[in-house]
């Protein structure tokens, strides 16, 4: 398996493999209650650049040709920016005055959003992928990673500290409780 930068070509399986993560979230934003209108809409930011959902701020994990995962990451500081296209479009494609509240902010690069492929789940293929992020951001790049985890997905949640992530605090995301993990360099 390689995992490598996104490029806008890869936008299609991007867009699958994070409404696999973000599905309720996608739903809530648009109004939408059907899948394939979803991914049309991540799609739509995924091959674009300079939003929240952009092919910039993704990597995809591939087998052979196939993309069978992708991972959004951007540095948090940036979020209401990136964020901006997107409330802009639901609000002249949509009638949706959208206002999420911020899920990160200065000081971290936040993983928004991780998916891999159905067929692709349960082969250790999201744990390589926070493997090579915490390599890349921590490690290298000597930056904090954050990402939210829903309280009651034991599995995720076991998972992230097993990797070195620790609880900062609690957040309202969506109209959810959420956990707000980080990981920092050392």
């Amino acid at each position: 398996m390689i995992i490598r930068k996104a490029s806008c070509h890869d936008a299609a399986p991007i867009a699958a493999c994070l409404l696999l993560a973000m599905e309720e979230i996608i739903y809530k934003l648009t109004g939408l209650n059907d899948r394939r209108q979803a991914e049309r809409f991540l799609y739509h930011f995924a091959m674009k650049e300079g939003n929240q959902y952009s092919f910039e701020n993704c990597w995809v994990a591939e087998r052979g040709t196939e993309v069978v995962a992708a991972v959004n990451v951007y540095d948090g500081a940036l979020l209401r920016s990136l964020r901006q296209p997107i409330l802009d479009y639901l609000k002249s494609e949509f009638n949706r005055d959208a206002q999420p509240e911020d899920e990160t902010a200065a000081g971290e690069f936040y993983i928004d959003s991780l998916g891999v492929k159905q067929g692709y789940q349960g082969k250790g293929i999201g744990t390589e992928m926070l493997k090579f992020l915490t390599d890349e951001f921590v490690t290298r790049r000597h930056q904090t990673l954050g990402l939210l985890v829903d309280p009651g997905n034991q599995s995720a949640r076991s998972l992230y500290q097993k990797l070195g992530f620790r609880l900062r605090d609690h957040l309202t995301f969506m109209g959810k409780e959420m956990e707000h993990l980080q990981l920092e360099p050392f």
